[in-house]
C-alpha cells in the first residue's frame, strides 16, 4: 500500500491539494503534528473540494508517535538527497509487500536531519535547475506519487472515464458531432 506522510505541514492549502490527490489514487495520507492550521479550515476544505470525504488520514502527535504505528519502506523527499525519485523502485516486488511511505517535510524547513541521516540510502530530490531552491509541496507529492504508481502498472486506477451517471462516459470525445 503507498502512503504519502507529511511531517508539520504549515500551509493548509497545499494539504487540501494533497488530500484530493489521496482520494483520487486511494492512499493513504498521514500528518505529524504540529500542523500550521486547523483541519476545519476553510483552505482545505476549498483545496480538496467535496473529495476530502474520500481521502483516509490519520493525524499523530509527532514523528515517534507516527513510528509506532506504521512500519514498511521510507523514502524521505528532499533537495538533499543524492539520487532522483524516478531512480528508486516502488514496486510491491521490490519492497517485499511492505507498506511505502513517501514522506515530505514542512514547506519552510523540509525534514529535520536526525530523521533523515539514518535513511541517506532513501533519500531523494526531484531534479530541477538551480533557480528555485524548492517545488510546491502539493506538486512534489503528486509527482512522486504517480511515479510510484507508473511503476506499478496504475493498479486499481481508471483508466477510462466511467459510463455511469454522474460522468460522461468513455466515448465522449468519439461520439462529439459538429453542428
Amino acid at each position: 500500500m503507498l502512503n504519502i506522510v507529511l511531517y508539520e505541514p504549515e500551509i493548509p492549502g497545499n494539504t487540501g491539494n494533497i488530500m484530493r490527490t489521496c482520494a483520487a489514487t486511494g492512499t493513504n495520507l498521514h500528518l505529524i503534528e504540529p500542523l500550521g492550521f486547523s483541519m476545519d479550515e476553510k483552505y482545505i476544505k476549498r483545496s480538496g473540494v467535496n473529495y476530502i470525504d474520500n481521502c483516509k488520514y490519520t493525524i499523530y502527535k509527532n514523528w515517534d508517535d507516527f513510528l509506532s504505528k506504521n512500519n514498511g519502506k521510507f523514502y524521505f523527499f528532499t533537495r538533499y538527497g543524492h539520487k532522483p525519485h524516478s531512480d528508486y523502485n516502488y514496486t510491491d516486488e521490490y519492497n517485499n509487500n511492505e507498506d511505502i511511505y513517501l514522506v515530505f517535510g514542512k514547506e519552510s524547513t523540509g525534514i529535520p536531519r536526525e530523521i533523515l541521516k539514518p535513511h541517506l540510502d532513501t533519500c531523494a530530490r526531484i531534479p530541477m535547475t538551480d533557480k528555485v531552491r524548492s517545488l510546491n509541496l502539493s506538486n512534489c507529492a503528486a509527482l512522486v506519487l504517480y511515479e510510484a504508481l507508473r511503476q506499478r502498472n496504475y493498479e486499481d486506477l481508471l483508466r477510462d472515464e466511467p459510463d455511469d451517471e454522474g460522468h460522461k462516459g468513455n466515448k465522449f470525445i468519439e461520439e462529439y458531432k459538429k453542428d
